[in-house]
């Protein structure tokens, strides 16, 4: 996996990158969102939403576990698997109907799955530094990935900070 890190100062920093994720977004992707709580992994998820236009409520789905959004591009699911506490309760939440669809899922605490997700499009892991500011690792194994990631001019200039 090849992996880019960017020092993000402010949730407006984060609102950035998740814009510009989104627009490299394909349908298909799975990304996941990685982090301690508060890491700033439902704030980048709303971001990302926010990016294709949606402005509606975006909440954490830790009590629902997913919440879907139909989008003019396609259709983000937003998973919490936080509250999750066997894999296998994934089969019975329909999961795989999700994951191997045309829609883009964003999985917060990936983790929780142990080993029955398939390897993600993207991988971002949010560590908190202070209250506002937060580091980012973007990891990817896609090649033209990260040759879009690298050039994106938002990633470039986090990157360079």
């Amino acid at each position: 996996m090849a992996e880019l890190t960017c020092l993000l100062e402010d949730e407006a920093a984060t609102a950035q990158l998740a814009a510009a994720i989104a627009e490299l977004a394909q349908p298909g992707w799975l990304v996941f969102l990685e982090g301690p709580l508060a890491a700033g992994k439902t704030s980048f998820a709303r971001a990302f939403l926010r990016a294709f236009g949606h402005r509606g409520k975006v909440k954490s789905p830790t009590f629902t576990v997913v919440e879907s959004y139909a989008l003019p591009r396609f259709t983000v699911h937003h998973f919490d698997l936080y509250r999750i506490n066997d894999p296998d309760e994934l089969h019975y939440l329909g999961f795989d109907d999700f994951v191997h669809g045309t829609a883009v899922c964003l999985i917060e605490w990936p983790s929780r799955a142990a080993n029955s997700l398939p390897t993600p499009d993207l991988r971002l892991t949010l560590t908190p530094l202070s209250l506002e500011q937060r580091r980012v690792q973007l990891e990817t194994a896609d090649p033209i990935l990260l040759k879009a990631l690298e050039q994106s001019r938002i990633i470039s200039f986090l990157s360079s900070r």
